[in-house]
């Protein structure tokens, strides 16, 4: 027997990222108080996050930075990679909709490229990221590139 014990919550390694693997995260219900928080730390003072009259004039509700809904989807996924992310090397991301308070998000995941690197010690690998709303509505999408640990 091993003296070893398991860690809980690493995430998932290389070797368990086969091409066409899929999962989901947890969701995650954005408040006021998030949009509030986030334009103060961020400084992203567009009227249209700051200004209550503004947004409700122009959507019905009221709308939060894309980069608060992508900054919330990587929060989201962090489990998926606590120990074993080494890097985020890039990605192409799409706003395709309007968030709002009151929205709840989660991530969905497919794995659509894994190979090794040259030293190949660590593998890259390229995840299809898609943040939904309550109503499976796509409001992100993106496709980051990461460098894992094998196991």
């Amino acid at each position: 027997m091993s003296n070893e014990m398991p860690i809980i919550g690493r995430g998932f390694g290389f070797h368990q990222c086969q091409v066409g693997t899929r999962f989901k995260t947890h969701r995650r219900t954005i408040s006021e108080s998030d949009l509030n928080a986030f334009v103060n730390l961020t400084w992203l003072t567009e009227e249209l996050f700051t200004v209550e009259d503004d947004a409700e004039r122009v959507l019905k509700g009221r709308p939060v930075p894309g980069a608060l809904v992508y900054a919330f989807a990587e929060g989201l996924l962090l489990p998926s990679m606590q120990d074993t992310g080494l890097a985020f090397l890039n990605a192409q991301l799409d706003v395709r909709r309007s968030t709002l308070v009151g929205d709840t998000i989660h991530v969905e995941v497919e794995v659509v490229e894994a190979r090794l690197t040259s030293k190949g010690d660590r593998g890259l690998v390229r995840f299809a990221n898609e943040v939904k709303n309550q109503h499976g509505e796509t409001l992100i999408s993106y496709n980051p590139l990461r460098m894992l640990k094998l196991n």
